[in-house]
């Protein structure tokens, strides 16, 4: 066979089928979003046994309560511009050790003090390991495909959480609250070596940062036997680069308003999310249910992140920033809904499961949609500092709901104040749609083209 001269490694893999080595790295990428949301449940099922055993006042607990995800916010934010410029491979292989190695640490804390300042160590491992699953992953996906398999990865988190709450209510009483923090450390610390060994750096990365040939054949060889006769790669954006690396791209003019839209969806969504699932079995008690009534429906609403695929596969088909934008919509209708109806449970039970499915999928589906907006070298700062800005506003909904309880707002009132939130994530991404200079459109074919 005649030596290819140059091939498109994008392309490539926009031609073949999503095989077995994809699948292989999805696995991988999905078992470190399940082990951010195990880690996220599981600090609050111990929480009752460090009341008890250090005998803590519940005030006390806010610090290692909100540590982590102080430490996720600072460890998106600093590791999206490293994996643009050392790699998203060995930063992920590190973050996951971290944050492993932490976890364990914390099993052996003596006082509230110490379990903080881990808290907040396994914190920035999960922050810089979340982002460069979505990075890595969508690398490594075909043009087609590459929102629906994101978000799918992405519904690793609820099933982590769901895995995490069952697993510690076993764990807890047969072996105490430290066994938790010790099976959610030492798993992803064998899976670190997992990654060692078989994760592959991103092709996309390699060939925008000039990497050795040899080393690019090698990984893309697994995916079509194409690549093996290839005498050099290039690589075909769907997003126009700008020249820069990392917040370079993130800040430039081609997409700084765009990034600023990124970060208000994020952050106002995740401010709902986190208002919603710290303060909502005390609102909806407070609001005559019964504590059990209150906190079976409260259980409901996490549960609709796996919504996500579907909306994954209607950005793949249908303009993405749109389609969000329509979730944290009618997701803003819903918190309005739920706010009216406390009196009425046959009401309340559908809207709570309703809103849960629309909020949650539009904020897992913003991961697949900060992925597909930036070129490869600013995708990983792009994706993380979404993350990173998202972070801040689940530490801002748990503040918010407590001041507006304080200032005497009715159930109608707070979440009349919290669907504005959703409403302002919805119109971030209309603002996105309109306001860019470019508008990334899939066409019937699976190939991306540019409009201005």
């Amino acid at each position: 066979m005649k030596p290819a001269s140059v091939i498109d490694a994008q392309k490539l893999i926009d031609e073949h089928p999503f095989g077995r080595f994809q699948r292989l790295i999805f696995f991988m990428c999905f078992v470190i979003v399940m082990l951010d949301g195990f880690d996220t449940a599981a600090i609050g099922f111990i929480a009752p046994s460090l009341l008890t055993e250090w005998h803590l006042a519940k005030p006390d607990l806010a610090p290692v309560l909100s540590a982590a995800l102080f430490g996720l916010a600072f460890g998106a934010l600093v590791s999206g511009p490293l994996s643009d410029r050392v790699g998203r491979r060995s930063l992920m292989v590190g973050a996951v050790f971290l944050f492993g190695v932490a976890c364990v640490t914390s099993a052996f804390s003596t006082n509230i003090g110490q379990l903080t300042l881990l808290r907040f160590i396994t914190g920035i491992g999960l922050g810089a390991a979340m982002p460069g699953a979505v990075t890595m992953m969508d690398e490594f996906c075909p043009t087609r495909r590459r929102a629906t398999v994101t978000s799918l990865m992405c519904c690793g988190f609820p099933l982590g959480a769901a895995c995490g709450g069952l697993l510690a209510t076993w764990l807890i009483p047969h072996a105490g609250w430290r066994s938790v923090l010790i099976l959610g450390g030492v798993t992803p610390i064998l899976h670190s070596v997992l990654l060692l060994f078989w994760m592959p750096e991103s092709v996309r990365f390699m060939v925008a940062n000039g990497k050795p040939v040899a080393r690019i054949r090698a990984i893309l060889s697994r995916i079509s036997d194409e690549a093996i006769h290839a005498r050099g790669f290039a690589l075909t954006e769907s997003a126009p680069g700008t020249g820069d690396k990392g917040l370079g791209v993130v800040l430039s003019r081609a997409y700084i308003v765009g990034s600023l839209m990124l970060w208000i969806a994020a952050f106002m969504g995740l401010l709902v999310i986190y208002a919603l699932i710290n303060w909502m079995p005390i609102l909806l008690k407070d609001a005559g249910l019964s504590l059990r009534g209150a906190t079976v429906i409260s259980a409901l609403f996490p549960l609709g992140g796996i919504g996500a695929v579907l909306c994954g596969a209607l950005m793949d088909r249908f303009n993405a920033n749109l389609v969000i934008a329509a979730c944290y919509a009618l997701a803003a209708i819903s918190l309005f809904c739920i706010g009216e109806t406390a009196g009425h449970i046959g009401l309340l039970v559908p809207i709570v499961v309703v809103c849960g499915v629309l909020m949650n999928t539009a904020q897992a589906s913003m991961n697949a949609l900060a992925a597909a907006f930036y070129p490869t070298e600013g995708r990983g700062t792009g994706v993380a500092w979404m993350l990173g800005m998202a972070r801040f506003g689940g530490i801002a909904g748990s503040f918010l709901v407590a001041e507006l309880v304080r200032s005497h707002f009715t159930f109608v009132g707070v979440f009349a104040t919290i669907a504005v939130a959703g409403a302002l994530s919805c119109i971030a991404l209309l603002v996105k749609q309109f306001a860019l200079p470019h508008v990334f459109r899939p066409t019937p074919g699976g190939v991306g083209s540019l409009s201005h």
